[in-house]
């Protein structure tokens, strides 16, 4: 089961090299711009973090920080990619809907959020493709997905 869930799919090798820009564009923009700075800043951060599931502060910031440095760096190397994505589209769409209040325009914009969704959704629908840890790990036999 875990092998159809994580295999890497039949795809093109342009799709192969799509799918592998896509996972280290998004993984390494989210990991750098975003996660890093929430693990400098914990301490600043962990007293005021938004709350929106209702776990603390503490806790919706050790979530985020799960998302935007583990997930995000699994994401980069192509391991458990679809979970990575489904991680990381949870996460977006709780910023884009809880605290952007699902805003695209304005001074308080989840626009890259809403991007940011789009982007690791379709990453967990299409998987890592073949140029992905998730390949050597969890291929199926020839010609399957």
């Amino acid at each position: 089961m875990f092998k159809k869930i994580f295999a890497p799919g039949t795809h093109s090798f342009y799709t192969n090299l799509a799918l592998l820009i896509l996972r280290i564009w998004l993984g390494a923009t989210i990991l750098l711009n975003h996660g890093i700075s929430k693990v400098v800043g914990f301490h600043t951060l962990s007293g005021g973090f938004p709350d929106t599931l209702g776990l603390g502060h503490l806790g919706s910031l050790v979530l985020v920080i799960f998302a935007e440095v583990v997930a995000a760096g699994l994401l980069v190397v192509g391991l458990v990619t679809r979970f990575a994505g489904l991680v990381l589209a949870f996460e977006m769409a709780v910023a884009f809907f809880a605290v952007h209040r699902g805003a695209l325009s304005g001074n308080h914009s989840g626009e890259l959020a809403f991007i940011y969704l789009a982007g690791f959704l379709a990453l967990m629908i299409a998987g890592p493709g073949a140029i992905s840890a998730d390949k050597a790990l969890f291929k199926v036999g020839a010609g399957k997905s």
